[in-house]
């Protein structure tokens, strides 16, 4: 190229001497101090290369990019290599012995594959490239975009599918290939070059980028000449919209709309951009116009800085020097590991000094390009070796609170910040618990997260209105519930007594926020008058939703140990009877009769009083007691005390609002209900109140606990809304008795309440795929469970005229409906009784629909059926019969009725169940019918 001949002959004469002269590195080589040398080399010549004027052509970035390669780049590869860069490169790499992760690293909006057959966790990803050479091609997969780098291990190597997507198994597997030290591999002259130049430059790039002054360079840096040359630079933030920038540059450099709109993109691109050069004044005077003219519209200025050319210079050419040692350490797994010990080695000022912990804790002052590149480093580097990556995890796991508060400070995104690389690090199961016992991680976690909500009611409950929930809500502070998923994605096989304390200490920690939510947004009911402004709602089960995935790993990490899984629960029931005392003060206990069965309680009107529908202290008991009954020693273990009182009080409040009786609280109540049955929330909301009421019954004479039933439904009085409280009575009774389909509470296998949940959707009308996985609750990984149970109970329907296939119901399922189905909303229950009766007309069938033979009960839940043969219950169902064939009509209900009739099914069905499997008469206990003909 002549061109780029001539460019080249134009720029040595400008710049001699000749930069692949050995001359340059033999002075440095024989100089006293090196780095003195070599900063004195970068003083004159960084100047006179970069940040010459606003000029952007691509003539001026080529001249730029040549120069600096050939003046300051050339001679560090001649220092390091000892000798002609190209060849030395070549010779490096063809006797490296490669790290065994791929370590592409994504750009923004790159796709990644995850296999959703394989993977242990959503974060296990791969490139393209090793994705199509893998065997994952053929599994069931997830394409999605993210920024991090792709954790599979080269296709040379026999591993498992599951190896092949499991950092921490490959790592542990693979990193010990090779037993000698790759340093060792390298010339020890080499060896020692290197070690002094990667200091040299990664501590000159960390000096300029966290260098906060604007006017002065470190010391070794000054240029020989010092020119009246400033840039005024603007920074990125998320506060402010393009054409609020656009406006304000336009105003204050007197720019056309193009050349604003240019500046503005590569702001938001870069994270900054000069948008005026010439000397002190005339910058000031661009800075002033702009700080005034967005001062006016917001609170938040942009910001703006008047810096010194030689300043922007040298910063630009720091993030040169940064991408050229992700470059050049990319030929040796030595030089690898040289640059991550001269990066974590600790400074003289002790504990965070390393300058990869400088470049760590500057993060949120960095711009956007900054962070890009130095983030891009540490995943070439020190996320490449498990050694490396342990030191520094420790390092990001002792400084978590400081770098989560200066995040949720900064107005950038999650992808632009050093918590990013999280991710990285806390989802390899022995570094995530490894961290958790010698850093207590999990419970700096947790603590980290509850000190950004700081807003409490007097009883120490979260309280927040609208503005409030903005700002603690967003984004930036609650990744710590994500950093929290990552730390407990895998539950451990062995305990250790460390890790065992260490968990449990999180879980009190994690307990304690849970009891600042527990009785949080209390309603009462509107009389008279509608209220007048929507109450905040959403804030809470944002939080929720937030944590639900976490509740649920924390149970499954109980689940593997029983001697933890026995003291979270006594430490959960200690937590809830602090946050609720069954007895209001001064309250004289009330007796209630039923069918001749008295019980004493308390007076509390679920419509009069303050109620609550977030109650995570007691779901979180339920979900351990439900772990608790699975083993040996629950037998043991005493029964919990009257714990029904708070599901109860919110199921009834459900009751009250479709009875029509809360109509006056507006939408903000509905909508409430509606989350609490949603799938986003059921799974620890809704389903975990009727859990909590099935222990209470197992555990406690079933007429006790009627009377108490239908004095918080007002059933002892005469109101309009009577019938339809009945109605939700009997409902209540159905559920409780019938939900068997959780393992500990019913005997089942794992994917049988999935397959249930598809029978109950399909049986409402067919469906399509992303229908159904949309209605089924995701676990930790993403997984609704739907594809391991779809083929079995249901047909595909190829497209038609819709343009998509369907999902029919297999006939051989249709007698495993069940019409009060719990998680049926009355709109879906109306559907599917109408399209099952039309069904069963069409072939010919009885139209009634009896209840599903329900799946036996475990043990401990085996005395839950008593309640369809006590006397209260039974006197309740015989008033209703009786209303029926009066001859004035009674106050009863179809719908009442046909309850009444199902609860009487399940019964039959019960007893015939214990009569089918027993071996005499004198073994069923169950003897509904001798009962209902007396």
């Amino acid at each position: 190229d002549v061109t780029k001949t001539v460019q080249i002959q134009r720029l040595l004469q400008m710049h001699p001497p000749f930069p692949q002269d050995p001359r340059i590195h033999s002075r440095w080589l024989a100089a006293a101090d090196l780095q003195q040398e070599v900063c004195r080399h970068l003083a004159i010549y960084v100047p006179r290369i970069f940040c010459l004027g606003l000029s952007s052509s691509d003539r001026e970035e080529q001249r730029e990019e040549l120069a600096c390669q050939l003046l300051l780049l050339a001679p560090l590869e001649w220092l390091l290599l000892g000798g002609e860069p190209a060849a030395g490169l070549a010779l490096l790499q063809e006797n490296n012995q490669p790290s065994a992760l791929c370590g592409h690293v994504f750009k923004v909006g790159e796709p990644t594959y995850s296999c959703r057959e394989c993977a242990a966790d959503p974060t296990c990803v791969l490139c393209m490239k090793c994705f199509l050479g893998s065997v994952h091609k053929e599994h069931r997969y997830r394409v999605s975009a993210r920024q991090t780098f792709c954790n599979c291990g080269p296709q040379t190597v026999e591993l498992s599918p599951f190896e092949m997507v499991t950092p921490s198994l490959r790592v542990l597997t693979l990193c010990y290939l090779s037993f000698q030290d790759p340093v060792a591999q390298l010339p020890t002259d080499m060896v020692g070059r290197a070690f002094s130049v990667f200091f040299i430059i990664l501590k000159y790039a960390v000096d300029l980028l966290t260098w906060e002054h604007e006017d002065l360079l470190p010391a070794g840096l000054q240029p020989p000449e010092r020119k009246d040359t400033y840039y005024c630079m603007l920074f990125n933030d998320e506060v402010h919209t393009y054409e609020q920038v656009i406006y304000t540059l336009q105003k204050a450099v007197s720019c056309s709309q193009k050349e604003a709109v240019s500046f503005a993109t590569t702001v938001d691109r870069d994270g900054r951009k000069s948008v005026r050069y010439g000397d002190f004044q005339f910058c000031e005077q661009a800075k002033s116009v702009i700080v005034v003219s967005v001062s006016n519209r917001q609170s938040k200025p942009l910001r703006v800085q008047v810096m010194h050319s030689s300043v922007v210079a040298h910063q630009c050419f720091a993030l040169k020097a940064l991408s050229w040692l992700g470059q050049i350490i990319q030929y040796s797994d030595g030089l690898r590991r040289i640059l991550c010990q001269v990066g974590l080695q600790k400074g003289p000022e002790g504990e965070n000094s390393s300058l990869v912990d400088r470049l760590m804790l500057n993060d949120s002052k960095m711009w956007k390009g900054a962070r890009n590149i130095y983030h891009q480093l540490l995943m070439n580097s020190l996320l490449m070796d498990l050694k490396y990556k342990k030191i520094f995890a420790i390092q990001f796991a002792k400084n978590y609170e400081r770098l989560q508060s200066d995040y949720v400070k900064d107005d950038h995104g999650r992808e632009f910040s050093i918590t990013d690389l999280s991710v990285q690090m806390f989802t390899v199961p022995s570094l995530a618990r490894m961290l958790m016992v010698e850093e207590n991680l999990m419970t700096t976690i947790i603590r980290t997260f509850v000190d950004h909500l700081r807003h409490r009611d007097p009883q120490g409950r979260f309280q927040f209105d609208r503005y409030t929930a903005q700002q603690a809500f967003k984004p930036a502070s609650v990744t710590s519930a994500s950093t929290c998923r990552y730390v407990l994605i895998s539950p451990p096989s062995k305990w250790s007594d460390q890790l065992r304390l260490k968990f449990l200490e999180g879980f009190y920690a994690f307990l304690e926020l849970l009891k600042c939510m527990q009785g949080m947004d209390p309603v009462v009911r509107q009389v008279g008058q509608h209220i007048e402004m929507e109450p905040e709602w959403e804030a809470a089960f944002t939080l929720q939703m937030k944590l639900t995935n976490i509740i649920t790993m924390i149970q499954e990490w109980c689940s593997t140990d029983e001697r933890v899984l026995i003291e979270a629960y006594k430490k959960c029931l200690s937590a809830l009877s602090h946050c609720h005392n069954s007895l209001p003060d001064g309250e004289q206990p009330i007796s209630l009769s039923l069918a001749g069965h008295s019980v004493e309680t308390f007076r509390y009107q679920v419509s009069q009083e303050k109620v609550s529908i977030h109650l995570p202290v007691c779901r979180l008991l339920a979900g351990l007691h439900i772990l608790l009954s699975r083993t040996e020693v629950a037998s043991h273990f005493p029964d919990p005390p009257l714990l029904i009182e708070l599901p109860l009080r919110c199921l009834v409040l459900c009751a009250q609002v479709h009875a029509g009786m809360w109509r006056r609280n507006g939408f903000s109540l509905i909508n409430q209900i509606y989350y609490y049955h949603n799938v986003k929330c059921r799974v620890e909301m809704f389903d975990k109140d009727i859990i909590m009421l099935q222990v209470q019954l197992a555990s406690t004479d079933a007429p006790l606990i009627l009377p108490t039933l239908c004095s918080r439904l007002l059933l002892f009085l005469d109101l309009v809304q009577q019938n339809t409280l009945i109605e939700e009575m009997l409902h209540l009774i159905i559920m409780v008795v019938g939900e068997r389909y959780v393992a500990g509470v019913g005997q089942v296998e794992p994917y049988d309440e999935v397959r249930r949940e598809i029978i109950h959707l399909l049986s409402i009308r067919p469906m399509a795929h992303s229908e159904l996985a949309k209605a089924l609750p995701e676990n930790g990984n993403k997984e609704t469970g739907l594809e391991r149970v779809i083929d079995s109970v249901a047909s595909f329907k190829k497209p038609g005229v819709t343009g998509r296939g369907l999902y029919e119901l297999r006939p051989e399922w249709n007698r495993y409906f069940n019409l009060y189905f719990h998680h049926y909303s009355r709109a879906d229950q109306s559907k599917a009784e109408e399209a099952q009766r039309k069904l069963r007309r069409q072939s010919g069938e009885d139209t009634a629909l009896p209840p599903p033979p329900p799946p036996p009960l475990c043990p401990l839940f085996g005395s839950l059926v008593n309640l369809l043969q006590c006397d209260a219950l039974l006197a309740i169902e015989g008033a209703v019969l009786q209303w029926a064939v009066e001859p004035s009509g009674g106050g009863w209900t179809e719908s009442m009725l046909q309850r009444v009739l199902h609860l009487v099914g399940m019964a039959l069905l019960e007893e015939q169940q214990q009569l089918e499997s027993s071996s005499g008469d004198e073994d069923v206990t169950f003897n509904y019918t001798c009962k209902i003909t007396r």
